[in-house]
């Protein structure tokens, strides 16, 4: 079951529009999108390890720039459209409270939530709705999305045959892996 969605993200990798799929799926997921770009990204760097830097760069410019719709949607409209977004992921009774101590972190909340699998766009959307400067919050984005997409990219560009040679013969213990981390990170959303 997991082989032909491999096998298709590995076509898609290769098209010649994937760049703006990545770019696409990079900047909605910053905001409102469920699924992390590295789904599109890595086997893109695997088909491609020579655009790994420029794969990383789009992914980064794009995230960051859906970061600023997310932050945002936290200023501007939390009430209709942030509020309902953190609902549903299970933060409705926890944000009064978030909201005056999550200045005071805010460096590393987004540090934190850029980096990790931690839904990023819960932290944009924070990042708004308190008011957290928005230098500090773009200068945040751009280190930790950087280092996010920096270092698999670099990691891959490296690695790639032996990881690819890996992932292809592991396919489904790493899809487990991947998914444990993803429902990890909804799992610390809700509870934190």
């Amino acid at each position: 079951m997991i082989r032909p969605l491999y096998d298709w993200t590995m076509r898609l990798a290769n098209h010649r529009h994937a760049l703006a799929a990545l770019a696409l799926v990079s900047f909605v997921e910053s905001s409102v999108f469920p699924i992390p770009p590295d789904l599109l990204m890595i086997p893109m760097v695997l088909a491609r390890p020579s655009r790994a830097w420029l794969i990383a760069l789009v992914a980064l410019a794009a995230s960051v720039a859906g970061g600023l719709l997310g932050y945002a949607i936290g200023a501007f409209a939390f009430e209709q459209i942030g509020q309902p977004i953190l609902t549903s992921l299970g933060k409705a009774d926890a944000m009064a409270e978030f909201s005056t101590r999550f200045n005071d972190f805010g460096f590393w909340a987004v540090l934190i939530a850029g980096v990790t699998p931690f839904p990023y766009k819960v932290i944009t959307i924070m990042s708004g709705w308190t008011g957290l400067p928005i230098a500090t919050f773009v200068a945040t984005s751009i280190l930790a999305r950087g280092l996010r997409f920096f270092v698999v990219a670099g990691l891959l560009w490296q690695f790639g045959a032996p990881m690819r040679d890996f992932i292809e013969r592991r396919l489904g213990l790493v899809f487990t892996l991947f998914i444990g981390l993803l429902l990890g990170g909804f799992l610390l959303v809700r509870y934190l």
